[in-house]
């Protein structure tokens, strides 16, 4: 092909390109200028703020330990002969029963001499009666008259007689310490106790101040709980006709979902934890160990963690809100008339799930439960219609 041929066909390719370059950006539209965009309320659900009375649920966590709680020890020495087959760790043993017996036979022997010097002391005292009587008819019969009083006591003996009832108080005190020493050679149940802890054994010498083991009643257990000092005046502590508050005891680690146990509040310990700050009340279960078989729920062990929850007084007039939308600053979000108010709150208690609030909510009034992402006085706002139910803030009682 010849490049005048060549030359030709290039030059008419340039021509329809630039044919259609032309084409394309004349038939291009044109970007129109429509209205402002138009704002968006944003979607929340509310929930309808209502005023009553309400029972707070004030929760905290307690520690068990028993009410009675004795280190077993003897009084008198000697070797253990006898032990009972209840006292070993775990078992139960009812009051007065029988746990040890420590070798009775020389404080029987001491018992038997000192009954013996006693009886002597009695002779003794007869003897002197029979002296005071000669005593008497001496003075009678001689009939000095104006001896004084203490001449008097001397001559018919009157020191000798009280030396010899002396004597025998004395003996009598010898014997009842004796008869004392050998009861306490019979070790007994002080209560209805539940064995702990066993450290003798048949031949074992004890002494005095000796540990032999440890006991727990069983007829109650204390709680101990540290809560706020702010919150003692919702609790009810018992008088002479009421109980204390209601208690509910519970343990998720250890126990079924739905097990609890049941106790009342007792006492408020008048010292400050002195590491937390926090006061301390004690709550009192019955028969924590479930040796009746009335009682419902699992048994309690000495020093586990429970939770506490505490039925408080009523608190009147308030909007019981969940804690959840209570926002920063003790505030609340309020849709009025389409729009976002934000209120300053006056919060009466808090307790473990709810908020109660004295002031800043009204009757009525529409509480946002919706997490916003733009929180501004004035914002619109939309209610849910598919999600928000017209759900009060004074949700039911559980």
């Amino acid at each position: 092909m010849s490049t005048k041929k060549i030359l030709l066909i290039c030059f008419g390719i340039i021509l329809v390109s630039v044919a259609i370059v032309f084409l394309i950006f004349s038939t291009e539209p044109t970007a129109k200028s429509e209205g402002s965009v138009k704002e968006s309320a944003m979607l929340v659900s509310l929930s309808t703020a209502k005023r009553k009375d309400f029972t707070p649920n004030i929760q905290a966590t307690g520690t068990v330990r028993p009410v009675d709680d004795v280190m077993i020890s003897p009084l008198v020495s000697g070797p253990v002969v006898s032990r009972s087959a209840n006292f070993i760790p775990g078992s139960f043993v009812e009051k007065g029963e029988l746990l040890l017996q420590i070798n009775p036979a020389d404080y029987r022997n001491q018992l038997e001499l000192q009954k013996g010097n006693l009886k002597q002391q009695k002779t003794n005292l007869n003897i002197e009666m029979g002296r005071q009587q000669v005593a008497e008819q001496d003075l009678a019969l001689i009939g000095m008259d104006s001896l004084s009083k203490n001449q008097r006591n001397l001559v018919l003996r009157q020191p000798q007689l009280n030396a010899v009832k002396a004597n025998i108080q004395s003996a009598q005190a010898n014997v009842n310490q004796a008869e004392l020493n050998l009861s306490r050679t019979r070790i007994r149940a002080p209560f209805d106790a539940h064995i702990l802890s066993q450290n003798v054994t048949v031949g074992s010498q004890v002494a005095p101040g000796d540990d032999l083991g440890r006991l727990i009643g069983t007829d109650y257990y204390w709680v101990e709980v540290t809560i706020p000092v702010s919150k003692l005046r919702w609790l009810s502590f018992p008088n002479a006709d009421e109980k204390g508050s209601k208690v509910i005891l519970r343990n998720q680690s250890a126990w079924p979902e739905k097990a609890m146990r049941i106790g009342y509040l007792e006492k408020q310990i008048g010292a400050l934890d002195t590491q937390t700050r926090l006061a301390r009340i004690l709550v009192k279960v019955s028969d924590p160990l479930k040796r009746s078989k009335s009682i419902d729920g699992p048994e309690l062990i000495v020093g586990s963690f429970v939770e506490v929850n505490i039925e408080g007084k009523s608190v009147s007039d308030v909007v019981r809100l969940n804690r959840d939308y209570v926002r920063q600053n003790n505030t609340a979000w309020v849709m009025k008339e389409g729009k976002l108010e934000i209120r300053q709150l006056e919060l009466e208690l808090v307790d473990a799930k709810y908020a109660y609030v004295k002031k800043g909510l009204d009757e009525g009034d529409k509480i946002v439960i919706t997490n916003l992402s733009t929180v501004a006085e004035g914002v619109a706002l939309r209610e849910d219609k598919s999600e928000s139910e017209e759900k009060s803030s004074s949700n039911k009682e559980e």
